[in-house]
């Protein structure tokens, strides 16, 4: 596996992709303290061979894992092997930027028909018989 298929037509190569271990944070025992389980995932969007529309769109997006100078930082550490973290950081990646990758369509504003018109306007005259034949009848 040379590259991280994003999407048919999108794929980034992993040298585009710097990964890194560390030790886990937290409680876990013995293990938690000799061995580097968990994975930092650092991918700088400016340097990369990413669409320049997907890029754009990546830098505008509102996340934490984004820092200002255009690199996504990802830290797994929540499965128990160095594999399976590589894998969910990869993953995560992978998530992020196939969200940016699909576009939404433009909303065509559209108007009430004269019969949803007509029935919103019946059902409120209804309502407010309803309401005024409950009032005190003043004699």
């Amino acid at each position: 596996m040379s590259e991280l298929q994003i999407t048919n037509r999108t794929s980034i190569p992993l040298s585009e992709i710097e990964l890194s271990a560390a030790r886990s944070q937290g409680a876990g025992g013995q293990n938690v303290n000799k061995v580097e389980t968990a994975i930092h995932l650092r991918f700088d969007i400016r340097a990369s061979s990413l669409n320049p529309l997907f890029k754009e769109r990546l830098l505008n997006l509102r996340d934490r894992r984004i820092t200002k100078d255009g690199v996504i930082i990802i830290k797994a550490q929540n499965q128990r092997t160095q594999t399976l973290n590589k894998q969910d950081a990869l993953d995560r990646l992978k998530e992020l930027i196939k969200s940016i990758t699909v576009t939404q369509p433009k909303r065509k504003p559209t108007k009430p028909s004269k019969g949803a018109k007509r029935k919103r306007l019946d059902n409120k005259a209804k309502r407010s018989q309803l309401k005024a034949s409950r009032r005190r009848v003043e004699e």
